[in-house]
């Protein structure tokens, strides 16, 4: 089984935090995403294809403040108190998402590999375009595990949102993990590295309007 590279999180205490983040950042606003009410949070994308990654996009996400409580942890570890002194001081990459075309054997192959990732769950979300449906893993306490290295996996219905997303002049070039473990780096997508060294759970290289970034999502492996 093998995984192909979904998109990138970035997580923001609010998301006009996010939007100006972006703004400041790459120079434009990222396009309107939409709300999970499962979730409670909502979200901006942009497209980040390139030929290694043809697929790939970025997701800025925070909790929606004018959504109900939904009874349940959210995502990305967006409830953690830690996550959220940490993104008080601005927007932070903090996660990535994985796609597969079999999430339930996926699942149950991490598990047999002591990794529990959770348990598949339908979601949906409302688009300019259209309604987008998937199944998503997700762990009861709505941890990320590895600090964000080890991806949530995820499966797609008949649409996926790049194929609505217009070019923007920014493209992923690489994607680095640490901490990550042994048991899930067969699965992992070509051009995703692996370091031994000590640094960042995850480090995204970007070529942008601007020049070359580097996003480093802070944290150590849990």
């Amino acid at each position: 089984m093998s995984w192909e590279l979904d998109h990138l999180v970035v997580a923001a205490r609010s998301l006009d935090d996010g939007i100006a983040w972006c703004e400041a950042t790459l120079g434009f606003v990222p396009q309107a995403g939409g709300k999970h009410p499962l979730m409670g949070t909502h979200n901006r994308i942009f497209a980040i294809g390139s030929a290694r990654y043809p697929r790939a996009y970025f997701e800025i996400i925070a909790i929606d403040p004018q959504a109900p409580s939904p009874g349940r942890a959210r995502w990305y570890d967006l409830d953690d108190p830690a996550l959220q002194d940490t993104i008080s001081r601005g927007p932070a990459l903090v996660h990535w998402v994985a796609a597969c075309t079999a999430l339930g054997a996926e699942l149950d192959a991490l598990r047999q590999e002591g990794v529990e990732r959770g348990e598949a769950i339908a979601v949906e979300r409302a688009t300019p375009t259209g309604l987008l449906r998937w199944h998503i893993a997700v762990r009861p306490d709505g941890r990320r595990l590895a600090a964000g290295a080890l991806p949530t996996l995820i499966e797609w219905g008949d649409t996926h949102p790049s194929d609505t997303l217009a070019a923007c002049g920014v493209a992923l070039d690489g994607l680095t993990l640490r901490g990550l473990p042994a048991a899930v780096r067969t699965r992992l997508p070509g051009g995703v590295a692996v370091a031994e060294d000590v640094g960042a759970p995850l480090t995204a290289h970007l070529t942008t309007p601007h020049g070359p970034l580097t996003l480093h999502a802070p944290g150590a492996p849990r």
